[in-house]
């Protein structure tokens, strides 16, 4: 065992993906929507340039379990005001947009604020100067009001403990007053998509004591939320509770408060059901067993670095946030606030990351994504038989179609994404039962892959919405301004991205090697020829021989977009780039105007439409550098790999509780001695919470062959900041090990084998 240098950490191991191509004959004929002919529709398309209008997320306190996420400021409190995205969220509907406390009639100050656990915040708060009841001064500082926060999905309550301190030398009386907003509305109201008005929102009323808020959806639905005291209010009036404390010197006096949520296809009345007040201790005791249960159940990692242990067990706890259920499946959300659903592109990426850890959210990410696996041409939804959804939504916008998100398939690489998820876990678990289960799906994906996505007939996946409320951009670069010229100006649609090609790449390889093990040689022979033949064409036509360097992508009259951006790395992380040109695209994005020297910039600083607080334009996102991590060490390229991983994980310890956000600004290290954020970043965010332990991975080199019942572990490296690791319980085919990776004197990474459970060969090549 490693010395007592090394602390224990819950780790996660990943796969360095390898590739699969696409193409076909036959294309359907799918009717275009001409943008010149709807002038509307394509600026509403454009002015997508962020996710969301509503703003206050930069600090946000963010609690989640399953369902159930609340998001507040610093003070605990969420403002009354509108034009935040902060408040309590069920099923793409928020709940409750207001919620203030007030002390004498004034605002408490912040001394501290927490939610490291995930379920659950702390906040400790302190009074402003006031006068009691009697007329004497109350100093500042001299009220402590500790305010407990557990959000439980499976009751459906936030519950909440106000603990308040007198610490002055004399009696304080003050009243204290709870202010209550809830509009019930839909998600995509709060981030700006539209303001109607949909259902019918009741007054609030009281009865029993207990606030009632109610709405009656456009949708059928009946959404409510009660507001329930553990103390009787001295007065109710409109929405504020008013109680009066009055306490001796180190007196406390303490508040229960718990907010119930509802949603029913009939009318819920203002009936109160009794609430029965849990046992505070209980409650966070079960939610943090539930928590541990998952966190223990994912493979250890000892280290020797602090701050990577303390990254990575971050990015667990906001992991195990993120995990949701759907139709009895489970699968990483996207992100909190606004992308806390089932995403195809984000969840499938996700699983990915966790693949060698948590294979059973895998296979029930496939199998939900199945579920929802395109049949028909729609273009009300962008939908093909076939095509993986891109992002389904639950809430009432959905259900009245004013969003096309039930589901939205305006998705260029969650297809191939789908399918090399598929041969990736059969890599790691050495099985074909899910192969074999999710065959028919399986066949579809391939055929919208190759028959489907060639809108242009020149064997490129490419994409076009013809969707009213589509989106303009389709590949991971979503936003409605990410694909632009060196002019500035925007890309023509149909749009080839270069990293969908090497997506597909990947996919037709990874499952030709599953056919090939089911005895299907022709079908097998067949993909790859695909593959060959894409590589070929790929690296002929995305060249950009002047440059040096890939296009960003093949835009409508066949000519590329010759910007410099971080996608080509995502052919490298692929394997469809030639070596040549792979070693050239990796000195290109290593120079400054594309490593700021914590990750790699989405647009390169010296191109006209540059921003480096631009969503798609310039800022960095962690797990764009993780994936071009694992293109530079697929190609050779270690050292180039190494300073990623030690850029990402130098950011990574500057951010708040070393939590990655969504994407931060693309200030460069020497401009700036800290990572500067964006200012609406999601946090948590799935696939950043998977970067730093992917790069993990990708650096120990770990290669599965469970077929094989074989790990290959190759050129394995660990960045200067880092001199041993322990990786336990880590699980190919059947067999489980734990492996320790030690820097020796001469500088290579000597590997050892602690204890090896089960038939396994493990082979590292150095």
């Amino acid at each position: 065992m490693i010395g007592t240098s090394i602390s224990r950490r819950t780790f996660l191991v990943l796969p360095l993906l390898f590739g699969l191509p696409l193409r076909s004959t036959a294309r359907p004929h799918v009717r275009r929507t001409s943008l010149s002919q709807e002038p509307e529709h394509k600026h509403r398309l454009l002015i997508q340039r962020r996710p969301s209008e509503a703003g206050g997320l930069a600090d946000a306190i963010v609690i989640k379990d399953a369902d159930l996420f609340f998001l507040a400021g610093h003070d605990g409190a969420v403002p009354l005001e509108d034009g935040h995205g902060l408040g309590l969220y069920y099923r793409d509907c928020r709940y409750l947009s207001g919620y203030e406390v007030r002390l004498d009639n004034a605002p408490l100050s912040t001394v501290a604020a927490t939610a490291g656990r995930g379920f659950m915040a702390k906040f400790e708060l302190v009074n402003r100067k006031m006068k009691t009841g009697t007329g004497a001064v109350i100093q500042r500082e001299e009220i402590e009001v500790q305010w407990h926060r557990l959000i439980e999905s499976d009751a459906q309550v936030l519950n909440e403990l106000l603990v308040i301190h007198n610490f002055a030398r004399q009696t304080a009386e003050f009243p204290l007053t709870l202010t209550f907003k809830a509009d019930f509305e839909d998600l995509y109201a709060v981030r700006g998509f539209f303001s109607q008005k949909l259902g019918i929102l009741h007054e609030p009323t009281w009865k029993d004591n207990v606030l009632h808020f109610q709405y009656e959806g456009k949708d059928g639905l009946y959404r409510s939320l009660s507001v329930h005291f553990s103390l009787v209010p001295e007065t109710m009036n409109a929405t504020t509770a008013l109680f009066r404390f009055t306490l001796a010197p180190h007196q406390v006096a303490r508040l229960r408060i718990a907010l119930r949520i509802g949603e029913s296809t009939e009318p819920v009345g203002v009936d109160p059901i009794p609430y029965v007040w849990p046992d505070i201790r209980q409650l966070e005791s079960k939610l943090q067993d539930a928590s541990e249960k998952w966190v223990n159940s994912v493979t250890d990692i000892f280290s020797d670095s602090l701050p990577l242990e303390e990254v990575v067990d971050r990015s667990f706890r906001d992991l195990r946030m993120l995990r949701m259920r759907m139709e009895q499946q489970a699968f990483y959300a996207a992100g909190a606030p606004w992308f806390a659903a089932l995403f195809g592109r984000d969840s499938l990426i996700t699983a990915l990351q966790m693949l060698a850890y948590d294979p059973d959210i895998s296979e029930q990410t496939l199998r939900l994504l199945a579920k929802y696996q395109g049949q028909r041409v729609d273009e009300s939804r962008d939908e093909q038989p076939g095509k993986i959804l891109h992002e389904l939504r639950v809430g009432e916008a959905a259900h009245i179609g004013l969003i096309p998100h039930s589901p939205y398939y305006g998705s260029v690489d969650a297809t191939p994404l789908f399918l090399i998820l598929v041969a990736r876990h059969a890599a790691w678990t050495g099985r074909l039962d899910l192969f074999h289960e999710l065959r028919q799906p399986i066949d579809a994906a391939l055929e919208w892959v190759s028959r489907y996505s060639d809108l242009q007939g020149d064997g490129y996946l490419s994409y076009f919405s013809t969707a009213e409320h589509g989106l303009e951009n389709q590949g991971w670069k979503d936003s409605g301004d990410a694909i632009v010229n060196p002019d500035g100006t925007l890309a023509a649609s149909p749009i080839a991205v270069v990293e969908a090609q090497g997506y597909a790449y990947q996919a037709k390889l990874g499952i030709a090697d599953l056919y090939e093990r089911t005895g299907e040689t022709g079908r097998a022979r067949q993909l790859r020829v695909e593959a060959a033949e894409l590589q070929a064409r790929f690296n002929r036509d995305f060249w950009l021989p002047g440059k040096n360097f890939y296009a960003l992508a093949i835009q409508k009259d066949g000519s590329p977009v010759e910007v410099i951006t971080s996608n080509p790395g995502h052919a490298l992380w692929a394997g469809i780039a030639d070596p040549e040109k792979a070693k050239a695209t990796v000195e290109r994005l290593m120079k400054d105007d594309m490593f700021s020297g914590w990750g790699i910039r989405t647009l390169s600083e010296a191109e006209v439409a540059y921003n480096p607080l631009g969503y798609h334009l310039g800022t960095i996102w962690p797990h764009d550098t993780s994936l071009i991590m694992a293109g530079f060490r697929r190609y050779g390229f270690d050292q180039e790999a190494m300073r990623l991983f030690e850029g990402l994980v130098k950011a990574a310890a500057h951010f708040k509780a070393y939590q990655l956000p969504e994407l931060f600004a693309g200030f460069s290290q020497k401009e700036y001695d800290l990572p500067i954020p964006y200012p609406d970043a999601n946090h948590p965010q799935a696939w950043a919470a998977g970067a730093v332990p992917y790069m993990i991975e990708t650096s120990l080199g770990l290669m599965p062959e469970a077929f094989e019942r074989r790990l290959r572990i190759i050129r394995p490296m660990l960045p200067e900041f880092l001199d041993e690791i322990e990786v336990h319980r880590l699980r190919v085919r059947d067999a489980q090990m734990d492996l320790r990776f030690e820097r020796t004197p001469e500088g290579s990474v000597r590997v050892s084998i602690l204890r090896l459970k089960g038939q396994l060969d493990v082979l590292v090549n150095q």
